[in-house]
């Protein structure tokens, strides 16, 4: 537990520090956000801060190896940096001189097989999972990068994810990724102070692609090594809902859905008058109410399970459908406070 604790205080501290000296190393590279149509601010702002998140990131996992708070698993736990080391890299070349789709897409399903095949033969699964391990750490990437659209956003949902990931890491006696899901979560809490209030910087596309890589990476490897799916996959539903959703919405009214654009449901929130922060809020509590329900479900009985299930697929319907029907009661509201003549 000691060695824990110094594990995240380190990547905690880190992550707080390093902007002061990334900062203005930014500044003179000249990486900064212009707004654009898929922009929910308005004024030019510094990115790539998340090359501070990286580096604590890695000074992180450099720490819980040295200090003993990953005595087991210790190889996929370094193929899990790796995986996450590339990604942000690829992220970092994006910010710095940006790259085709092509080239972005070639390089994440890359990374994603070549890592995925390597933990495939460490945990003895079947090559039949390595398709869709590929394309899955390739899919959380870009929607990370999607839902990086507003303050404070990506900070919690780092914090919120890398903290389930711990707790999925002790309730498995899998010390590798509790030790990764504290990582995750001290990396992305330091970057919060920088990024809230003003929004003065943001993480870029080396951050999201962090966030993206560290959760696809953490929850494959935590799969593949037996860890209960929905320890998995439950702190990654609110974003693939609100991703999958605005996908089908675009292209069911007929809009080019690879466009630049604005319409996820948290951006859709600000529109219909939400702070930055309260939307940002209003995804940390539906992606928190959906871990505590899977938690529940992965050791309950089956009625318990159904009943977990159906109240998680209530609160991603009532998430998805928060901002329309925020919009319907302001306008009835509005309604009935007309004078009557």
């Amino acid at each position: 537990m000691t060695a824990l604790l110094v594990t995240a205080a380190v990547t905690l501290l880190a992550s707080l520090l390093l902007p002061y000296a990334v900062k203005p190393w930014l500044i003179r590279l000249g990486v900064v956000d212009v707004p654009s149509a898929r922009s929910s601010h308005v004024k030019t702002t510094i990115r790539g801060m998340g090359l501070a998140a990286a580096l604590a990131t890695a000074a992180g996992y450099g720490v819980a190896v040295l200090t003993g708070a990953v005595t087991v698993n210790r190889a996929v736990f370094a193929v899990v940096l790796l995986i996450i080391g590339a990604c942000a890299a690829v992220g970092w070349t994006e910010d710095l001189r940006g790259l085709s789709i092509r080239g972005r897409a070639a390089a994440q399903l890359g990374i994603g097989a070549a890592g995925s095949a390597v933990l495939i033969v460490m945990t003895g699964q079947s090559f039949w999972w390595l398709p869709l391990a590929a394309v899955a750490v390739a899919a959380y990437v870009n929607i990370a990068n999607f839902m990086d659209g507003i303050n404070g956003i990506s900070g919690l949902h780092g914090v919120t994810v890398g903290a389930a990931y711990a707790a999925a890491g002790s309730l498995s006696d899998q010390p590798w990724l509790t030790a990764g899901g504290a990582i995750l979560a001290m990396a992305f809490l330091g970057f919060l102070p920088w990024n809230l209030g003003r929004g003065t910087v943001f993480l870029g596309d080396v951050g999201s692609y962090l966030l993206g890589a560290s959760v696809a990476a953490l929850a494959i490897a935590g799969f593949f090594t037996g860890v209960y799916v929905e320890y998995v996959l439950s702190p990654i539903l609110v974003y693939v809902a609100d991703t999958g959703y605005t996908l089908l919405r675009r292209i069911k009214a007929g809009e080019r859905w690879y466009a630049s654009h604005r319409e996820h449901v948290y951006q859709r929130l600000t529109d219909v008058g939400f702070s930055h922060l309260q939307s940002s809020a209003a995804v940390t509590v539906c992606t928190a109410a959906v871990i505590v329900l899977g938690f529940t479900a992965a050791t309950a009985p089956l009625p318990v399970v159904a009943l977990c299930v159906a109240a998680s697929v209530a609160v991603l319907v009532l998430y998805v459908a928060s901002p329309d029907l925020i919009r319907r009661y302001r306008r009835k509201s509005k309604v009935t406070r007309l004078p009557v003549a």
